[in-house]
This record gives C-alpha cells, structure tokens and sequence, in this order.
C-alpha cells in the first residue's frame, strides 16, 4: 500500500494537479492581499485627510481671533472652539487645560511639529486601540511662525474593525480557491495525461509484440507530434522486425535443409571410415593416420549435424516431449555407462567421473532428452574442466535437481552470462574444439521443454550446472 501511495505521488497527474493548485493559490492570495492593501489604504487615507482638512480649516478659521501671545483663557477658548472636542493647543511652556495633555500626544510627532511648518501626522496603538494623531504648527496671516502648536487625536477602532473584516474576506476568497484550483488541475491533467496514457499502453502492447499498433492523431499541437513520431517509428519497427523475421526463418530453413541432406551422405562417409578404422592396423603408417583423421573429422560433423538438426526442431517448435515414469538415478547411470563415463569409485584417485545417484527418485521424463541433458553436461565438463565431475542427483520438493561439478578454471566472467549461447567459446582464441558449441544451448532447450532449467555458476574451485526438472508433467501437457 504504501508503496503504491509512492508511485501514485511521483506520478506525473500529482504533481501537475500541485503546480495548478500552487499556482492559483498564489494568484488569489496576491490578488486578495492586493486588494487587501488597497482598501486598507484608502480606508487610512480616507479618515486621515479628514481629519487635518477640517482642523486645518477650523484653524484658519478662528486664528484671527487669538491675540498674540496667547493668555491661559485664551489657549483654553482656541481648543474649545476646534472640532471634534479635546484637541490641545500649546504655546512654548503653556498648553490648554481641557481634552488632551501633553503626554497623550506622541513624543516623536510633537519633536516633528516643532521642527517643521507643515502638518505631521501619526498612526500608534496605545493599549490595543488604533489612535491617529494629528499636529499643526500654526503660523499667521504674514507666513510668519506663531509658536502655536495645535494636536488633535481621532480614534481609528471602527477603521480597524472594517480592515480586519476585510482581511478575512480576503483570506477566505483565498482558501476558497483551492478547491476551485484542484478541480481546474485535475481537468487540465486528465486533458494533458490522456494522450501520454495512450501513448504509455500502446508501447506496452509494442514491448508484448504487437507491432501493428497505432494510435490516432488528433490536433496539431506537441502531443499530437509525438504521437505521430511514435506511429511511424512503430511502422519502421514492424517493417524492420518482418525483414529480420523473415530472413531468420530463411535461414533456419537453410540450415533444416541442409543439415538432413547432409545425413545420407554422412551415414555413407560413416559406414566407410568405421572399414578404415577397423583395417587402420593394415595400412602404411602415413595412410593409417590419415584414415584416423578422416574418421575423427567425420564423426565430429555427424554430431554437428545432429546438433543442427535438434536444434532447428526446437526453432520450428516440433520438438516432442515424450514422458514416462523414470527411476532418474537409473537413467543417469545408463547415460553415464554408454558413453564410457561409468563412475569410478570414490576412494580411486584416478576417478574421473564421481557420482552420487541415490536410487528411488523418480519422475515423468523423456528419457531420450535427459539422456542429451545429461551427455552434454558431463562431457562438457570433462572437456573443459578438470577430474574429478561429480554428478549428484537429489530431491527437492516437487522437482529432481542434477548438479553436475568440475575442477577446473572455472567460466570466465565475461563469458558466463551467454555460456549457454550457440557457438559460445569460452576460449575466442581457440577456432575450433571437439564439442559443436551446440551442446549447452541445446541441454537448456531441452530442460525448458521438460517446465524446467539449466543454470551456470562458478564455485572458486571449478564450474557448477544445476539441472532442475518437475517430477510432475505441467497442468494441462500431454504425458
């Protein structure tokens, strides 16, 4: 489960639908927070130009009125007059007695009037509650400075309020574009993933051999493209794999061909050199080795042929498997017998075949085909290995196992994953040798046709196959 949780999140549909949903997520945040800021703005700015304009005015308005310089009653009646009530006026060491006191206003606006001719102003929070403070110094009708400095504060609790509702609208119209923005990725995916969908099952119908599959071409854009690169490299591909087919069952049939013409005139040649052998002892010396020679050579190209001919049964697909109860140590035992391969006892140094068969291990072979399995396993070991081949025989569950061990060099690295190969040579240098380079591949042939296996491993000491059979027939094959 959670490993196709794993496969399902890397997958391309996953990542699109975040792209999308990341994407309009920050537009509707930036577009909310936007909007956010530019209300806010204009909510500040609204009640603070307000605010200085009517106390500006108010200002304007009844500073011809104040005498110079200003008396107590005179400072209390100029901040009675200003609207909206408890403004504070002050001249150098003097302030008015009603609305606000020195130290309500902040020290950093008041160092700023002083300073300056113009209106200052400044937003604080004093205890939780949103203030605006505004200060004026005032000067008279000539531009000259007073010395009057006027403050007024204006409460922004109602301000505060409507900018926090608006950034909760603003956050809400955000979180409620996420499912908006899942939805919209989740259609654009599917649009996007249908063709690679397509295109992913049409090349695993490709990779199973059906190369006749097409897929059709709709619009003109990327995909579209791709899928028409694909349609022809599929065409090229079927053309290409029908040529090399046809020229492969040309040659299968070649070799099928001349391999059973060539047996006539080899039982001939047979029939002949086994006279020459058994007159050799008559003949000069010169012409006795000849006739060796011709009678070697020739029974080396019977057994190619035969290996030939075996083989190209299995590349047509008429080999027959014909199964009957076997005793398996039996048949192994005759197989090792008919070849000269008897085993030697144990404790013979000179053994070159050692065998451990116990009796009683049966199964349904086909004896003729254990028999090559078998002669092509040890004979290939007592060629390319050294004594002493052990042959053990044993059980395993529903399958009999035949290991088969020499003691020499062992496989080649290089050369160990294609030993069973046709024509492998351990040795490149070596152009020929007495065995057809056949003999592996067709012991595995036969092996797979039984539903079982023949694998190579080297032991550090030697080399190891391992014959693994079914003692049972396969569901549903003929005994």
């Amino acid at each position: 489960m959670i490993r196709r949780i794993r496969s399902w999140l890397a997958g391309l549909r996953p990542r699109l639908v975040a792209a999308f949903a990341v994407i309009m997520i920050v537009g509707a945040t930036a577009a909310a927070g936007a909007s956010y800021v530019s209300a806010r703005n204009a909510i500040l700015e609204g009640i603070q130009d307000q605010t200085m304009l009517k106390l500006r005015d108010q200002i304007v308005a009844y500073l011809p009125t104040v005498s110079l310089p200003p008396t107590q009653a005179t400072l209390d009646a100029f901040a009675a007059a200003l609207k909206p009530s408890g403004a504070l006026v002050v001249y150098h060491d003097l302030h008015s007695s009603s609305g606000m006191a020195p130290q309500d206003v902040p020290g950093a606006l008041r160092e700023a009037v002083a300073t300056s001719t113009n209106i200052q102003f400044q937003r604080v929070d004093t205890q939780g509650f949103p203030m605006f403070f505004v200060g004026i110094p005032v000067q008279t009708g000539s531009g000259r400075t007073s010395g009057l400095e006027v403050y007024a504060g204006t409460p922004l609790g109602q301000q505060q309020a409507a900018i926090e509702d608006l950034s909760r609208t603003a956050w809400q119209t955000a979180a409620l574009a996420l499912p908006f923005a899942v939805a919209v990725a989740l259609l654009a995916a599917r649009q996007v993933l249908r063709p690679v969908r397509a295109l992913n099952t049409a090349a695993d119908q490709l990779g199973r051999g059906r190369l006749d599959v097409r897929l059709h071409v709709k619009g003109s854009d990327e995909l579209a493209q791709l899928v028409t690169t694909f349609n022809n490299t599929a065409a090229e591909l079927e053309r290409t794999v029908g040529t090399l087919r046809a020229m492969e069952a040309d040659a299968r049939r070649f070799v099928a061909d001349v391999s059973h013409e060539l047996r006539t005139p080899l039982a001939a040649m047979n029939a002949v050199t086994d006279v020459l052998d058994e007159d050799a002892g008559q003949l000069p010396a010169d012409t006795a080795v000849a006739a060796r020679l011709v009678s070697a050579e020739t029974k080396r190209l019977t057994r190619l042929v035969q290996d030939l001919i075996e083989i190209s049964r299995f590349d047509a697909g008429r080999a027959e498997l014909r199964r009957e109860e076997l005793d398996v140590a039996a048949a192994v035992t005759d197989s090792l017998t008919a070849r000269g391969w008897a085993p030697g006892s144990e404790d013979s140094e000179n053994s070159t075949v050692v065998a451990d068969l116990p009796p009683g291990i049966t199964a349904a072979l086909d004896r003729r085909r254990l028999d090559i399995v078998v002669a092509n396993l040890v004979g290939n070991a007592l060629r390319h290995g050294a004594p002493p081949v052990e042959v053990v025989l044993r059980a395993d569950g529903g399958a009999v196992v035949l290991t088969v061990t020499d003691h020499g060099p062992g496989i080649p690295a290089e050369v160990l994953p294609r030993v069973f190969d046709r024509f492998a040579k351990a040795d490149t240098s070596r152009a020929r040798s007495e065995g057809s380079g056949l003999g592996l591949s067709i012991a595995r042939e036969n092996a797979r046709l039984h539903g079982g296996d023949v694998v190579a491993a080297n032991t550090g000491t030697g080399a190891r196959f391992e014959l693994r059979l079914p003692r049972e027939a396969r569901f549903g094959e003929a005994r």
